[in-house]
């Protein structure tokens, strides 16, 4: 009986110190499991509460990353912005070249009619407007449209030699060019058979010569950017040669007619220019001094009639062909290089006239006009003025 109780109390005590150790195991874990919790759950709050602070120190740079790109878009925005500033500066490069140098062939044409038109005026001096055998006479004229003011006569040398001349101060313009300063002098010498009777030839020989004048020209071309016109000064002379050969007839006491066939060879010759500076001229030129040449044939006739003792009138005219023309011009154009128009050959229409009134005896009053009809460059034209011829 007392060792029952024994064995009780040890086995009591072994399940006590079990009971005792199972709770304590079981205290340990969940202690261990709280603190291995603690260690795996807690550092994501250190990781998050120390990865923020990575993560926006690193996701700027991220982040600025794409603040760069933005801040680029000032840079297209504004390097546009610089171009444009820039580009009224270095305007834009205008076209019209070709048009430049096509207007070379504008100053040819001036040029040829320059040298018609001093014919026309130097032909006033060599009596173009009077009858062809006529007493010996002085004559003081002055005309508009072109500006001429001058002398001239005829003079007898023998019974059938008679010599014309004439000097005058000129200035003209036409077709965008002008002359001024231009001084043309005249002379011819006329031989009339007048031992054959009322109807017989005659012939002419003579010279006009414009030694010296003030000339400008303008060229006008157009561009991309508008049109541009340049007005350049030189100096020019002229020279022409000239026979004739026609037929006189006294048809009555009051009236005479005549034809006549004319040869001339004119010559022109301009000191060579640059375009003057003016604000826009991008395709600028630079003529090279050269000579104009051109030949002429001419078929016309005249009548002389008194309609009464004190009033006498003359009408004349005749075509005119040219051939064998040639411009002097050889320009230096900016886009083009070396322009060298061409001259064609042209026809046209010369007509003069004359009114005259006898104030008293060997003094008349004279009204008369001359000048061309026909295509440009010649075109049309009229030189009109007013004359007092002496007769002696």
């Amino acid at each position: 009986m007392a060792k029952l109780p024994l064995k009780r109390f040890i086995l009591a005590g072994v399940l006590t110190a079990a009971a005792a150790l199972a709770f304590v195991a079981s205290d340990i874990r969940p202690v261990a499991a709280a603190a291995a919790c603690e260690s795996e759950c807690s550092e994501p709050t250190p990781y998050p509460s120390y990865t923020p602070s990575p993560t926006p120190t690193y996701s700027p740079s991220p982040s600025p990353s794409p603040s760069p790109y933005p801040s680029p878009s000032p840079y297209p925005s504004s390097s546009p912005s610089p171009y444009p500033t820039s580009s009224p500066t270095s305007s834009p490069t205008p076209t019209g070249a070709d048009s430049s140098g096509n207007s070379i062939g504008g100053l040819a044409n001036q040029r040829f009619n320059q040298m018609i038109t001093n014919r026309v005026l130097g032909t006033v001096l060599l009596g173009v407007n009077e009858q062809v055998n006529c007493s010996d006479c002085i004559s003081a004229f002055g005309s508009a449209g072109s500006f001429s003011a001058g002398i001239h006569g005829r003079k007898e040398l023998t019974n059938n030699l008679s010599l014309l001349a004439g000097i005058a101060y000129t200035q003209y313009n036409e077709g965008g060019y002008k002359i001024t300063s231009a001084p043309i002098g005249a002379f011819a010498l006329r031989y009339d058979f007048t031992d054959w009777g009322s109807s017989r030839p005659f012939f002419d020989v003579g010279t006009i010569l414009t030694p010296w004048e003030k000339a400008r020209y303008t060229r006008t071309y157009n561009t991309s950017l508008g049109p541009v016109s340049v007005t350049s000064s030189t100096n020019a002379s002229n020279y022409a040669v000239y026979g004739r050969a026609g037929w006189i007839s006294r048809v009555s006491p009051r009236d005479e007619v005549a034809a006549s066939i004319e040869v001339w060879q004119l010559w022109q010759r301009v000191s060579g220019y640059s375009d003057n500076a003016v604000a826009f001229n991008p395709f600028d030129a630079t003529i090279a001094t050269g000579t104009d040449r051109t030949s002429l044939v001419k078929i016309g006739g005249q009548w002389t009639h008194l309609l009464s003792s004190s009033i006498e009138t003359n009408i004349n005219g005749g075509w005119v062909q040219s051939f064998a023309s040639h411009s002097g011009i050889v320009a230096t154009v900016t886009g083009n290089g070396t322009v060298v128009p061409t001259m064609g050959n042209q026809g046209w229409f010369e007509y003069g006239g004359r009114l005259g009134f006898r104030v008293q005896k060997g003094w008349v009053v004279d009204l008369f006009a001359n000048g061309t009809l026909g295509p440009q460059p010649v075109g049309n034209t009229i030189h009109g003025g007013v004359g007092l011829r002496i007769n002696y």
